[in-house]
């Protein structure tokens, strides 16, 4: 279990106040000139020591992102920080902690990962929805700019730097790296091909770095810790520490920080309170937010919360977004409700996935009530597989992971509603097909 000592955020719950004062108390801004420093090439060397993967969903090590952009930026085309704080994922609700309780250490982490990667400025882009935590943020970034934090000569580094916080519509596309880009530039939300890729031509067609908040506000506290202490906390390939935020049929829903590769069930007893009903109530687990595939008790329970271990039982960590499902649960219409958001969301632009979300989403309607044929089971995975991969986003692949977790995991359940709606009973599907 993670000692209090070694916790980033240590505010995540707001019983401080979020302000400058506070913030400063708790150890940001924290003499950053000597952080700045070290020197851009430096910093971003310790970023790779330190083994830090994106903390948005793709688990990209955040160093080596941070490497690809451009070391001598032309005058009329400077690098650009855009940090994804869209936050639209279902089941995920980290980042509206960090930005409500803890502002201060995503303002510098922006300055920091700003400087290192030779950015003019960064554009915070929030979520349409989060109203209060927008309040907050733009009164932290008139904060900064007051104490002469952030803008000309930021903390008297001699480093020019900006910080601009922009408010979204309430579009899930646009967390998508290169949507969210295109809304930040005025345009409709809709991914972009690739290549060329944001650090080519980005925001404006500048060279641009797209980081989750959490990737971006662990980066002071790792330079001022070492990159040996973060990488101490996790297995191989999965350093550091992480915020899980777990809902559903647990007994205490959280949002807790832990070390990655906590596993499952120590990190369920000791922040949840355990199962509701107790382990044996537990039906499945939907590990990493909502486009991941769900994982069956059983195969989950003993699972490493991180990257490698979610993925050698067919899932992911993705956001780390931990929805629990006991078995008073209807799965089938869960994962159909899932269908519809994706439906609702798509941008329409590829399609596969404008076509094939509200198809899908109809043929799970169908499963869930039983009024379907048996083969329809085997159409939709299909399907699945003609949507997944072939889109210029990973949107539609996201739309067809949860219906094949759930064909894949609990088969004998759709094959028994349909069963039972003919008024065949429960028979197998061989059975019932003769």
């Amino acid at each position: 279990m993670l000692a209090d000592k070694d916790r980033i955020f240590t505010n995540v719950y707001g019983f401080q106040p979020w302000n400058l004062d506070a913030a400063q108390k708790r150890g940001d801004w924290d003499n950053t000139k000597a952080l700045l420093a070290l020197g851009q090439d430096n910093i971003i060397d310790r970023i790779k020591a330190s083994g830090l993967r994106g903390r948005g969903g793709a688990g990209f090590p955040t160093g080596t992102k941070w490497s690809f952009m451009p070391k001598a930026p032309k005058p009329d085309r400077p690098n650009f920080l855009v940090i994804n704080a869209d936050e639209s994922e279902p089941g995920s609700c980290k980042d509206r902690e960090i930005i409500r309780h803890d502002p201060h250490k995503l303002i510098e982490g922006a300055l920091v990962a700003g400087f290192a990667m030779r950015a003019r400025a960064a554009y915070i882009y929030i979520r349409g929805e989060y109203i209060r935590e927008a309040e907050v943020l733009f009164a932290a970034i008139a904060e900064a700019y007051a104490k002469g934090l952030l803008g000309k000569n930021a903390c008297g580094s001699g480093y020019d730097f900006d910080v601009f916080a922009h408010r979204g519509a309430g579009a899930y596309i646009c967390g998508e790296e290169t949507a969210m880009l295109e809304s930040l530039e005025g345009k409709k939300g809709q991914p972009r091909l690739k290549p060329p890729f944001p650090a080519g031509a980005g925001l404006y067609g500048c060279p641009t770095t797209v980081n989750n908040v959490e990737s971006i506000a662990v980066v002071p506290t790792i330079l001022r810790r070492g990159a040996e202490w973060f990488s101490s906390f996790g297995a191989e390939n999965n350093r550091g520490t992480k915020l899980f935020q777990i809902s559903g049929h647990v007994n205490r829903p959280c949002v807790v920080e832990e070390a990655m590769s906590i596993p499952f069930r120590e990190l369920i007893e000791k922040h949840c309170g355990g199962i509701r009903g107790g382990w044996d109530n537990l039906l499945c687990v939907i590990p990493g937010g909502s486009s991941v595939p769900l994982v069956k008790a059983e195969h989950i329970i003993d699972a490493p919360m991180d990257f490698d271990g979610l993925k050698a039982v067919g899932s992911g960590l993705g956001t780390a977004a931990i929805i629990v499902m006991d078995k008073s649960t209807d799965v089938v219409r869960a994962i159909s409700r899932l269908s519809y958001f994706y439906k609702h969301e798509s941008c329409g632009q590829c399609t596969p996935c404008r076509e094939g979300t509200g198809w899908m989403w109809r043929v799970m309607e169908r499963l869930r009530t039983g009024d379907a044929d048996l083969s329809e089971i085997d159409t939709l995975h299909q399907v699945t597989k003609q949507v997944e991969g072939h889109t210029i986003c990973a949107l539609g692949d996201a739309a067809a992971w949860p219906i094949q977790g759930l064909i894949k995991n609990f088969r004998p359940e759709l094959e028994r509603r349909i069963n039972e709606k003919r008024g065949g009973g429960s028979l197998p599907m061989q059975e019932a097909a003769e």
